[in-house]
């Protein structure tokens, strides 16, 4: 008899072997039409494997994530056998899932056209509607070298090569296609049905430049065609937010083939820089940080001290004078160590906080640099605490209530977080990884915050919290962080005297909340769509006159404003009102002052908003209530 537990608790019982798609089809007709695959204890498997012991079994539809990933993965094959249907001599490699979808690698003799985008998409659908029947086969190494090899599938013969002799390799087929893959897949193509291809783009075969370019083929697929169309508007919806084209539209910022992957900050762009740099000195500066500075060239000795040279080399850029080799500092820690390192430092002087907005340059490969997104020169907003094991757990605690407020201020309120453990190469003593991660648990669960475990994938000098964001499109990006490293302080020669008058070395936390400042105020623009808060609008007043008569009052209004701290500007062009209003509002400055002949009789502004919202005529006293208001409400 083979018991069968189902996740809500309930036994089924059979007196046979049975596969996990009986299974299904015991639970429900309906239920085993929709499986896509099942979870088998921890391991997701094919609906065709067959159970031979008591388990504990999960029907996966393709509304459950993981059921999710097995339908996209199994859509990537389906666009292979597509793609070799309507060329033949195209020869298949890797077709992995990633978010939102999938995509396939492929060695042809041309680049693919968006015409050919459309004959493999049609042929999906007509594979889908054939409903062939998905099997699973099982080839040694040598069998599987022989089979691809009179096929003319050379890729799939190298990956091959690389997998140890002797290990038995799992094939899926479906018609006259067959794939090397460990699955698990779908039964049948006919449960793909939801699917479009997206964009085909150059790869170079296992990501090495030197190696031949491939043809990718990225594509999306999903439940039902609502969440395809909304996945496609979202698309869109990104689109039109991208940074890079707002950056131009509003002046913000601009980006050129002589300086790659650096940012050159427009005026409106620096405005809103600097707003960001200045928030968060003030806020540092109440959590009693110390703001330091540190050189951008450091002599190659001390990286390797510390080292990043060997783990980090390549990423760096460096220079060489009067025979030294210097790196342009690729991140702030080992100079805050050398300030730390000056004097004798007591417990007593621990914890202490040092905060820099450090430039830091990156050697990133120009096919990932993305606008303000992913830069070779950055800023970030770093801090380094040095403190004892046993105020681990504190300053996480502090730190957690400070990133929460400055997200909140930003207007971001989705905050995801994951705690990384201990990696299998590490250093340091498993006595001191336990005191380290259980600080960061504890510091987490004080706070009642929802957080995911990622067992090993802490780095190997210490634990880490991540802290991501979900802006309004759902979109997730990783921004905060803290560390704790056991390793730099003690390879760096950093050292307190304790209590008992003996030496220690102090645990460094590496903390950063914004991350890169270039990156945060890209997620910022896209966030807003351009419509930045008001404390952060370059412009947050614009003051029009209707006629020449007007000028003198507005000139005086935007003075007035202007002493108040209000970033306001007089637009005095002879152009028609509307005009001026119009370019105004696609410029997002968040209010509008108009005047006429009435409103400088009475001393007062017609107010209007980039929204296109008429707040009427208001004495000017009352705006400049109503805008000190608003921005005390934006902070």
């Amino acid at each position: 008899m083979t018991v069968i537990t189902l996740p809500d608790g309930k036994n089924l019982e059979f007196d046979h072997f049975v596969t996990a798609h009986e299974v299904a089809e015991t639970i429900s007709k309906k239920l085993a039409k929709r499986a896509v695959a099942a979870k088998l204890n921890d391991k997701i498997v094919d609906l065709s494997t067959l159970i031979k012991q008591d388990s504990k079994v999960t029907i996966l539809t393709s509304e459950d994530p993981e059921g999710l990933e097995v339908l996209r993965h199994s859509t990537a094959h389906l666009l292979a056998h597509a793609v070799q249907s309507v060329y033949p001599q195209a020869q298949v490699t890797i077709g992995p899932v990633i978010e939102d979808g999938f995509y396939y690698d492929f060695a042809f003799d041309r680049p693919f056209t968006p015409e050919d985008l459309a004959l493999f998409e049609a042929k999906m659908q007509e594979l889908s509607r054939q409903n062939l029947t998905v099997t699973r086969h099982e080839f040694t190494r040598e069998e599987a070298i022989d089979k691809f090899t009179l096929m003319g599938e050379k890729y799939k013969v190298k990956i091959i090569e690389k997998i140890p002799a002797g290990e038995v390799l799992s094939f899926y087929q479906q018609g006259d296609f067959i794939d090397l893959c460990r699955g698990p897949h779908v039964p049948s193509t006919g449960r793909i049905q939801v699917f479009k291809l997206m964009k085909v783009a150059g790869a170079y075969w296992e990501g090495n430049s030197e190696n031949e370019m491939l043809q990718r083929i990225y594509g999306t697929c999903w439940a039902d065609q609502k969440e395809l169309k909304q996945y496609l508007f979202r698309l869109e919806e990104a689109e039109k937010r991208d940074h890079r084209k707002l950056g131009k539209k509003y002046d913000l910022f601009h980006m050129q083939e002589e300086a790659p992957g650096m940012v050159f900050w427009h005026p409106k762009g620096w405005v809103v820089y600097q707003q960001i740099v200045q928030y968060i000195r003030k806020l540092i500066t109440k959590n009693d940080y110390q703001e330091v500075n540190t050189p951008q060239l450091v002599d190659r000795s001390l990286w390797e001290r510390s080292g990043h040279w060997a783990m980090f080399g390549e990423n760096m850029f460096t220079v060489t004078c009067e025979e030294k080799v210097f790196a342009i500092k690729p991140m702030n820690c080992p100079c805050h160590v050398q300030i730390f390192n000056q004097g004798i430092k007591s417990y007593r002087e621990l914890p202490i906080r040092l905060a820099e907005f450090g430039s830091c340059h990156r050697n990133e490969p120009s096919g990932a640099l993305h606008g303000i997104m992913r830069a070779r020169n950055f800023v970030q907003d770093d801090a380094h605490i040095f403190c004892t094991e046993d105020q681990i757990q504190d300053e996480v605690s502090c730190f957690i209530d400070l990133l929460f407020k400055v997200y909140k201020d930003f207007g971001f309120e989705e905050v995801l977080i994951k705690l990384s453990t201990r990696p299998d190469q590490r250093v340091g003593s498993d006595e001191v990884w336990d005191k380290a991660e259980l600080a960061l648990q504890t510091a987490l669960d004080s706070k009642a915050l929802k957080w995911e475990l990622h067992p090993k994938e802490g780095a190997f000098y210490g634990p880490k919290i991540e802290f991501s964001l979900k802006d309004c499109l759902g979109r997730v990006w990783q921004c905060g962080t803290i560390q704790v490293d056991f390793s730099m302080p003690d390879r760096l020669g950093a050292q307190y005297v304790a209590e008992d008058s003996s030496k220690k070395v102090p645990v460094i936390l590496h903390r950063a909340i914004l991350g890169s400042l270039e990156r945060f105020i890209g997620i910022l623009i896209e966030q807003y769509a351009g419509s930045l808060p008001v404390w952060l609008s370059p412009v947050q007043v614009a003051v029009l006159n209707i006629t020449e008569s007007q000028a003198e009052y507005v000139t005086n209004i935007a003075n007035q404003l202007s002493n108040l701290g209000i970033r306001a500007v007089a637009d005095l062009r002879n152009e028609k009102i509307g005009f001026k209003i119009r370019e105004h509002t696609v410029q997002r400055v968040p209010y509008l002052l108009v005047v006429g002949d009435r409103e400088r009789e009475t001393n007062s502004v017609s107010v209007r908003t980039r929204e296109g919202v008429d707040l009427g005529v208001k004495p000017i006293k009352e705006f400049e209530v109503l805008i000190t208001n608003d921005l005390q409400l934006s902070k």
